[in-house]
């Protein structure tokens, strides 16, 4: 008799500390002693997010593994299914493992493999506009044989149904959750190595620093406020050059920070007067709910669920997508009037209260792992 917990694969693009990545860490500290977890990511030199797992968990970051990258043919495929014979679940995430998703369609019979369930976040910058066409039909014949699809937006669960032509019972959407209680309580002034000085005012963001957020658009926003409001960008990724040189063009280097990344948002977010995102592309961005939680107004364009995710005062400072006008509007709008950020920030504090609390969520994963490995966990 097998004694040992269930064992779990996950299959990243990459493990940075970001949205996804973050999650999985959540989820793996919820679910304790009763898995066992195995870690590969596509980029092996991206694993900054295993810091944040808990002591004790029985995890193996990074191990001997077919690469994630390659041309996807039939002897790649084949030895990439092999690989996954040892579990008891797989877990893909996003393109960037689809072709781990592909192997298992074509070779689950021949290699009686463990079922597999993919998690979509979004996309990357070649996929903002318009899906790729041979990416479509790739995902939708790689998909064929997983146990369930995993989304956290309403707007990936249309394409994920119309576009990829799922069946409607494999498609699972998750909202993003998140100990609302951590970020509710006040954060020490000198928790980040940036001093908030009496009289600053802060215009905070979390993201990983990537193209798609586009965050020398929110420099440019943030360029016209009031000199004691001060933007404070919290994340590393390969866009950090192109921040800072719109922060030269723009000589407000003593009003913009770049600390880089934070193990535990709860200690920080809370310092932040607004929260803001410029990004071409979300999905239900889980630092928006953070930054709720926190008791803070967002001010954001209007992509993926996020009109939705706010509470209903904060909806007018969601603005159109791509207008950068009408977001630096918004966002003057709450800077010059404190009780109007008091107000809504309650709002969207009640909102990720009642709505988007962690446990909900680790419930919801709990009920599908199980059902897919056919066990109690």
């Amino acid at each position: 008799m097998n004694l040992l917990p269930p064992h779990v694969l996950h299959l990243h693009s990459t493990f940075a500390p970001g949205g996804k990545e973050l999650r999985t860490v959540q989820l793996i500290n919820a679910f304790g002693a009763k898995l066992r977890h195995t870690i590969i990511s596509a980029e092996p030199d991206q694993l900054g997010a295993a810091e944040r797992i808990a002591r004790g968990i029985r995890v193996s970051v990074q191990p001997d593994f077919p690469a994630l990258k390659g041309a996807p043919l039939p002897g790649r495929l084949q030895h990439i299914a092999r690989a996954m014979k040892p579990y008891d679940l797989v877990c893909t995430y996003n393109w960037g493992a689809m072709d781990a998703v592909m192997a298992h369609t074509l070779f689950k019979d021949l290699h009686t493999l463990p079922p597999l369930i993919h998690h979509e976040d979004g996309f990357d910058e070649s996929e903002l506009e318009k899906r790729k066409t041979t990416r479509t039909w790739y995902r939708r014949i790689a998909l064929g044989k997983s146990a369930g699809l995993v989304v956290p937006s309403e707007v990936l669960e249309g394409i994920a149904l119309t576009e990829w032509q799922q069946p409607i019972g494999r498609v699972k959407r998750i909202p993003n959750g998140i100990d609302t209680k951590a970020f509710a309580m006040r954060p020490k002034p000198g928790a980040l190595r940036v001093i908030k000085r009496p009289g600053e005012m802060w215009v905070g963001t979390l993201a990983g620093l990537r193209t798609v957020k586009n965050l020398p658009r929110l420099v440019r926003v943030c360029a016209g406020l009031a000199e004691n409001w001060h933007l404070v960008i919290l994340g590393e990724g390969p866009a950090r050059g192109a921040i800072e040189a719109e922060i030269d063009r723009l000589e407000i280097n003593h009003r913009v920070h770049l600390p880089g990344a934070v193990a535990d948002p709860s200690r920080v977010v809370g310092l932040f007067d607004i929260f803001a995102l410029s990004s071409d592309s979300e999905q239900f961005p889980l630092s928006v709910v953070e930054a709720m939680a926190a008791g803070l107004p967002v001010v954001a364009p209007d992509v993926g669920d996020l009109a939705d995710m706010v509470s209903d005062p904060n909806r007018e400072f969601i603005t159109p997508r791509g207008d950068e006008g009408e977001l630096e509007l918004a966002l003057t709008q709450l800077a010059v009037d404190k009780q109007l950020r008091e107000s809504v920030g309650q709002a969207n504090r009640a909102k990720a209260r009642a709505q988007f609390d962690q446990d909900k969520m680790i419930a919801t994963y709990r009920r599908l792992y199980a059902s897919a490995m056919g066990r109690e966990l």
